[in-house]
Parts: structure tokens; C-alpha cells; sequence
């Protein structure tokens, strides 16, 4: 009988909207190598080339929506009577905007920031190509709040502690390469759960799963939503 649920969620969920999935088949970020955008020692070496790149991350986001997997999941969310967690490695709002409350971002926000100075974690929309101060010091050193490349993605205690409660993990359009989200499968069969890959292609991490569906997650997220809360 499944009571606890995990799910990890990933770029591929977010694709189906408009957002990009960030690296390309060339190993390119939208242009850009991953040293030149996505590590503290890029924004140390080009502050103007990372705000400028991800303040237009950020304000792309206001051109697209939720689709029927992020709507999905925001009803099981509101409707499944044990305990759920999502977890998405994706830094966009798309899960917040169709409903999902029982939520961790592990890789950060675009729409939050990250004082440098103090610690403080605003939400922040704008820009932050001109350096605005932060509203809790004062200081004008906020950067955008997403975790790079070296540096510890977020809520790694408590999605640990769900993943070994759970009798269900299920991971929707990952990638299966990028650790240590790529090994929550593995955690999740040493606790005992049954581990479902739902993903348009096979994945590095497919082998790795009790069962897998392949195909748009606009179609089997909402069908494995029904399933589970008929059942």
C-alpha cells in the first residue's frame, strides 16, 4: 500500500511549458559554457555576464505557464491523504504557480535572491544587473539564489528523511546524471520503495528504476495522478 510519496522533478517537466532545458546537446547553456555562468568562480571572475544571464532567465519566466503535469501534481498534492513531497531540481515557479505546496527547490529560485553580505534570501522578481541593496542590510550585494556548480544544493536533511519514509519514489524528466539527485533512486531501493521513472527518453538513471514510462509528461504525469488516487 503506498502512503508516503517522494517525487523528484526536472527540466524535462518544465520543457512541455516553454522553459529551456538549459544545457544543450552541445553541452552549452543557452550559449554559454557552464564555467562562465553556473559556478561562485564565474560570478567572481564576470558579476555583469551571470546577473545579466540569469536576470533574463528570470524575466522569461513571466512568459510561460504551468502545464497539465505541473497541474497534476498540484492536485495530488491538495488531494493525496499521507505524506508527499516534490522535489524539483528546476529553478522556475511553475510548480508554485499550479497549486504545490508540499515543495523544496534543491537547486534554488529565480525569483529569490541571495545577499552575500548577510545571508537574507528575498524574494525578488526585478532585475539584478544594477546591484540593488538588500532590503534586510542594506548592502548592495545580492546575487541570484540558485545553486551552482561546486556549491551544496539546498533541504538535502529533509528530502533524505522523506525519501526513507517512503513507498513510493517517482522521478519526472531528470536527467539521471546530475548527483546527488541522481542517486535518490538508489536511496530510495535501500528504504524499500517502489521506483518509478517517468521521462520522454530513457535516461542514465533509467536502469536503476523498478518500472519506467516514456513519453510527455503532459500525459503520463496527469494519467499516473489518476491511478493513484482512484486506487
Amino acid at each position: 500500500m503506498v502512503r508516503n510519496i517522494v517525487i523528484l522533478t526536472g527540466a524535462g517537466i518544465s520543457a512541455e511549458s516553454g522553459v529551456p532545458t538549459f544545457r544543450g546537446p552541445d553541452g552549452l547553456w543557452e550559449g554559454h559554457h557552464v564555467e562562465d555562468v553556473a559556478t561562485p568562480e564565474a560570478f567572481q571572475r564576470n558579476p555583469v555576464l551571470v546577473q545579466t544571464f540569469y536576470d533574463a532567465r528570470r524575466a522569461a519566466l513571466r512568459a510561460v505557464e504551468p502545464n497539465a503535469a505541473h497541474l497534476a501534481l498540484a492536485r495530488l498534492d491538495a488531494e493525496w491523504p499521507g505524506e508527499l513531497l516534490i522535489v524539483t531540481q528546476n529553478v522556475d515557479d511553475l510548480h508554485e504557480r499550479a497549486g504545490s505546496r508540499r515543495l523544496l527547490h534543491m537547486h534554488g529560485e529565480l525569483n529569490r535572491a541571495l545577499c552575500t553580505a548577510c545571508g537574507a534570501a528575498p524574494d525578488w522578481t526585478g532585475p539584478l544587473i544594477d546591484a540593488p541593496s538588500c532590503p534586510q542590510c542594506g548592502v548592495p550585494s545580492l546575487r541570484p539564489d540558485i545553486v551552482w556548480f561546486g556549491e551544496m544544493p539546498y533541504h538535502m536533511d529533509a528530502i533524505e528523511a522523506a525519501i526513507a519514509r517512503a513507498d513510493l519514489f517517482v522521478s519526472i524528466g531528470t536527467s539521471g546524471a546530475v548527483y546527488p539527485a541522481a542517486g535518490f533512486v538508489s536511496v530510495a531501493r535501500r528504504a524499500g520503495a517502489r521506483t518509478l521513472e517517468l521521462n520522454l527518453d530513457m535516461s542514465a538513471g533509467t536502469p536503476l528504476f523498478d518500472e519506467a514510462r516514456h513519453g510527455p509528461a503532459g500525459l503520463l504525469v496527469p494519467a499516473l495522478v489518476a491511478k493513484l488516487l482512484d486506487d
